[in-house]
């Protein structure tokens, strides 16, 4: 399987949940390859290091049936700005792979005010993940589309789970087997 489509796919989940679980698998069937990190978002307080968050990604990943074993892990590329992952990808992917950053639709209506917007949707399409609870706002889309944006929507279903809800309600449903164990084992939260 060749790099032509890479599907960038940073979180700030604390901690991922299967609901990210699903989205990886979905990406896994319509890329090439999906390059993961754990997000530094400079916007969010994180209870876990990245190093946590970023290990129990890779648990999310293992799981993973994909015939193309086309998932991973790569920790370095965590930045406050998602511009300079971008940079950072190019630095290692090169310039000719079509890169798509893969956001849920929660961050839509404050995309426009990211830093150096215009240029990252210059160097990137979008794949927006449908979220519940966040429905999808033309105008959003319009204002992206504005500054350049390539936006596709998701047709895929993904649990109606949260990081917060594991964290504040305690919901075991969020959280996949081997993440919970982590969290146990390392007494998170």
């Amino acid at each position: 399987m060749t790099n032509n489509k890479i599907a960038l796919f940073g979180t700030s989940a604390d901690p991922p949940t299967a609901a990210h679980q699903a989205i990886l698998s979905w990406l896994s069937h319509y890329y090439d390859k999906v390059v993961v990190w754990a997000s530094d978002n400079p916007f969010k307080s994180h209870q876990t290091s990245l190093e946590e968050r970023s290990q129990m990604l890779q648990l999310l990943i293992e799981e993973i049936d994909s015939p193309h074993q086309n998932l991973g892990v790569y920790p370095s590329l965590s930045s406050p700005r998602t511009w300079e992952t971008v940079t950072k990808v190019r630095e290692q992917w090169g310039r000719e792979p079509e890169l798509t950053l893969v956001v849920g639709s929660d961050l839509l209506s404050q995309m426009s005010r990211w830093y150096q917007i215009e240029q990252l949707l210059g160097q990137v399409g979008l794949q927006v993940i449908p979220r519940s609870g966040y429905p999808i706002k033309e105008q959003d889309l319009e204002q992206l589309r504005k500054l350049g944006a390539k936006i596709a929507i998701a047709d895929v279903q993904v649990p109606a789970v949260s990081s917060t809800g594991y964290r504040v309600q305690g919901d075991t449903e969020a959280v996949t087997a081997p993440v919970e164990n982590y969290i146990q084992q390392k007494k998170l939260y």
